[in-house]
């Protein structure tokens, strides 16, 4: 018996296919993931703050700094809205601004995409390779509609 699709094996214990017809590489996640852990070890491996009042300050604390030992008068032009009262409730509130931020991020890609396929298949054009849970009815299997959105037996 051949497969119905042509990038999976014929054998159920060979290695999954991706859509080039190749394996996907273990040794090139694994490498990803060394060189990631590499990043994050190494400059506390080789005392990159060592001598420091804060080892790894950020940016803001070393700026304010940098303009103090330049300019020992300077007086800042804005004042902070609101005083957090620790440094953990401002890595908190650093922390959901990047969840938010990456959210709409993800968000605009998403939807981007879901156009894109409306599009190709609106012009007569297959949907793209990755279909998600699509049927074999062209509906969606998490809606229970067809492919132009309405209801089995009301449109």
């Amino acid at each position: 018996m051949t497969p119905t699709n042509p990038t999976q094996p014929t054998d159920p214990h060979s290695e999954p296919r991706r859509e080039g017809g190749r394996p996907p590489r273990a040794w090139a996640t694994w490498a990803m993931v060394a060189a990631i852990a590499a990043i994050a070890v190494l400059p506390i491996a080789i005392g990159a703050g060592d001598g420091l009042d804060e080892p790894f300050a950020g940016a803001d604390g070393q700026g304010q700094q940098a303009v103090e030992d330049i300019d020992p008068g300077y007086e800042p032009w804005f004042t902070p809205i609101i005083e957090v009262p620790s440094t953990e409730t401002e890595s908190g509130l650093f922390a959901l601004q990047a969840a938010i931020g990456s959210g709409i991020v993800c968000y605009y890609f998403g939807v981007v995409r879901t156009r894109a396929r409306m599009r190709a298949e609106a012009e007569g054009g297959q949907p793209a390779a990755d279909t998600g849970d699509a049927d074999a009815t062209g509906g969606s299997a998490a809606s229970g509609g067809d492919r132009d959105g309405s209801l089995p037996g009301h449109g």
